[in-house]
């Protein structure tokens, strides 16, 4: 599930070229983690209002004339860990599976993380098939699909706040400091094979549940986290289809 989800939003966000702001809602969302736990709601809620809110954040500041995007994405960045980590140091106890948010924990993944991840795939897959057209014109050329009359905003706001909630649903996988390359290695493993945007989701899909196959595997026999792993073994079938791709050409 997490590997068709971040399939649907991976390929929107690289395509955007909005990974690095990717990573700074991923980062950001440790302050809702931190409020959640000194305050007493769910630390997940708190990480996805936070990814919300970090989202949009970055899109009304780097629309200011005077502040670039990578400005604000540093300071939302930081504002976000900064908070995460005072709250959780004010918690009782200083939040003792904090760990988890950060690096991931496979072991702490719930049913009902399952149903929520269920459901979001859901959604995320039914608004791409129902918005196919529109949403590849936004990722594309966004200035153009403005001029024929696109809702351009409503949509990129509802992405904004899928890719917030994709975020919060693999949190327990991979963490908050790992998330982002779920969203971006095995769709830049498909574009190495593919040119249009519906095969390099769905190719990227398959990159996705063999990085994630293989790093439970790899965590399993050798007894390593298992949210590094998935990464690792991610970036291993990058270069290997990097590889076979140079060599098919030469």
């Amino acid at each position: 599930m997490a590997s068709v989800l971040c399939a649907v939003i991976g390929t929107y966000m690289v395509t955007r070229r909005m990974v690095i702001a990717g990573g700074g809602m991923a980062h950001a969302s440790l302050g809702g983690v931190g409020m959640g736990a000194y305050f007493g709601f769910s630390p997940l809620l708190g990480a996805a209002v936070f990814a919300s809110l970090s989202g949009f954040g970055i899109k009304w500041l780097s629309g200011k004339r005077t502040i670039r995007e990578d400005s604000a994405i540093a300071m939302l960045w930081t504002f976000g860990m900064a908070l995460g980590i005072l709250f959780a140091y004010l918690s009782p106890g200083f939040m003792t599976d904090l760990p988890s948010y950060l690096f991931g924990d496979i072991l702490s993944i719930s049913h009902t993380d399952l149903v929520v991840l269920s459901v979001l795939t859901v959604v995320a897959v039914g608004f791409y098939l129902v918005l196919n057209r529109p949403i590849m014109s936004i990722a594309c050329d966004r200035d153009f699909a403005k001029t024929q009359g696109l809702p351009v905003s409503a949509i990129e706001n509802t992405l904004m706040v899928l890719t917030a909630l994709t975020i919060v649903g693999c949190l327990h996988m991979v963490g908050i400091v790992m998330v982002i390359s779920l969203l971006s290695v095995p769709q830049m493993t498909a574009a190495l094979f593919v040119k249009t945007y519906n095969r390099m989701i769905w190719l990227s899909a398959l990159f996705a549940y063999i990085g994630c196959v293989g790093g439970l595997l790899l965590s399993y026999y050798w007894d390593v986290p298992g949210g590094a792993s998935i990464i690792l073994v991610s970036i291993v079938v990058y270069l290997l289809a990097r590889a076979i791709k140079s060599r098919k050409w030469c």
